[in-house]
């Protein structure tokens, strides 16, 4: 099902930058000025300058982000700091990190992977996507002609022997071995033998690509495939590809921080939560005990703080169905999900969050920050914090195989793909 090639990519050039964690970011779309700041100070040769580079106040149609990335893109090819492979390869691509106490890897490899429409069933989504963000990359697609992070894919070979295949065709040390900022080890292979990949492409024909991180520059690489409308490779995207039962293979959950446009305070909140759900207050100043606890509770149970150090579990009453409850035009995988129903029946239902109010993004804020979001509730910014447990990869797969998305935000795999290890120029 899936097409994928290899890529003569690009990539830095060890005699001009000898160290890639200065060089190296995680995506765009967890970056904020801060941290864009800290990228453009570290070394002036950081992928930053290309994947988002700065908004100036004097920004023009000639001279502005786009315009800027596209001139150090050809200015640090034209000088060597980026180099391309000699020969098409697929890239061996291992993470090592550690989480909660335990060491993991996690295997996947680069390569391009060909443009279809969703509506053939190819690749396949798993969350809904805003506007914004896809008109933002498209901007640095037309300036650019290029990819400089990969989206992140998966598929479901149990075997892993597309991978085991890239591993025995590998040269015994990696091309790159390097430490990032988070204490987390990249390693990366090339590999060129036309065996191995004609073996891999054809394991990965029998399988359909699940998007897993980068829906936004998937639909914008299907947009400016559409806008060109002719051969080259523009039609196909760079993305790494794990599967489904890689050992390091990990989905963390991302917490809803939420004020009602309804002006629901605490008290109003959670009378209004008993029809629905069961409400325990919880007497701990242990946060992180609440949260481990949260991992143990019966499905369809949400933690929720209310400010001022109040705790609960808030869920489901088991007694009631969920096929009634939910909304009658979702599939029943979509209806069963535990964020499905934080949004359908909390956000929406209680607090006045539907699609319009996530849209305008100040009733809204979605947040990897655990201890983070109780000072921001504390602080009035928001009224009041949800927190979830992460979805199962299984969930995800019967959702996309349904033809339907999850709500946004609904998964955050980990750890996140570094951007500027390999690029793919369309020229």
């Amino acid at each position: 099902m899936a097409r994928i090639l290899p890529i003569r990519g690009l990539r830095y050039n060890p005699a001009v930058v000898e160290d890639l964690s200065l060089v190296v970011t995680p995506p765009y779309d967890v970056i904020d000025e801060e941290a864009q700041n800290r990228y453009y100070e570290r070394h002036p040769h950081n992928i930053i300058r290309l994947e988002y580079n700065r908004i100036h106040p004097g920004d023009t149609a000639a001279d502005n982000r786009y315009t800027r990335a596209a001139a150090t893109f050809r200015q640090w090819r034209r000088e060597g700091v980026l180099v391309r492979e000699k020969q098409p390869a697929l890239y061996l691509y291992e993470q090592e990190f550690s989480l909660r106490g335990r060491t993991l890897t996690r295997r996947g490899f680069f390569c391009a992977l060909y443009l279809e429409p969703y509506s053939t069933g190819t690749v396949r989504p798993h969350e809904e996507t805003m506007a914004g963000a896809k008109q933002d990359r498209l901007n640095l697609l037309r300036a650019c002609r290029a990819n400089f992070s990969p989206i992140f894919g998966l598929y479901a070979e149990k075997e892993l022997t597309a991978v085991q295949t890239l591993v025995e065709a590998a040269a015994p040390e990696p091309a790159v071995d390097f430490r990032d900022e988070q204490g987390q080890t990249h390693r990366l292979w090339p590999v060129s033998d036309p065996r191995a990949i004609n073996k891999v492409l054809f394991i990965l024909e029998q399988y359909p690509v699940f998007l897993a991180d980068g829906h936004h520059r998937y639909e914008t690489a299907l947009a400016y495939r559409d806008e060109i409308s002719a051969p080259g490779l523009h039609n196909s995207v760079l993305i790494v590809l794990v599967s489904l039962y890689d050992p390091g293979l990990v989905i963390l959950p991302t917490h809803r921080l939420v004020k009602s446009p309804r002006g629901l305070e605490a008290a109003a909140l959670l009378a209004a939560l008993e029809t629905h759900f069961e409400v325990h207050p919880v007497e701990t100043a242990d946060f992180r005990a609440f949260m481990t606890d949260l991992e143990g509770r019966p499905r369809y149970t949400f933690g929720l703080y209310t400010g001022a150090g109040r705790l609960h579990f808030v869920t489901l009453k088991p007694e009631l169905d969920l096929e009634l409850l939910m909304p009658a035009d979702r599939s029943s995988n979509w209806r069963r999900l535990e964020v499905s129903v934080l949004h359908h029946l909390i956000l929406e239902k209680l607090l006045g969050i539907g699609g319009a109010e996530r849209a305008h993004g100040d009733y809204l804020k979605y947040t990897r920050e655990e201890e983070g979001a109780l000072s921001r509730v504390d602080a009035g910014e928001y009224d009041f914090a949800f927190f979830l447990n992460p979805p199962g990869v299984e969930e995800l797969v019967a959702v996309a195989e349904d033809g339907e998305r999850m709500p946004q935000k609904s998964t955050y795999f980990y750890p996140k793909l570094s951007a500027g290890l390999v690029l793919n120029a369309f020229d």
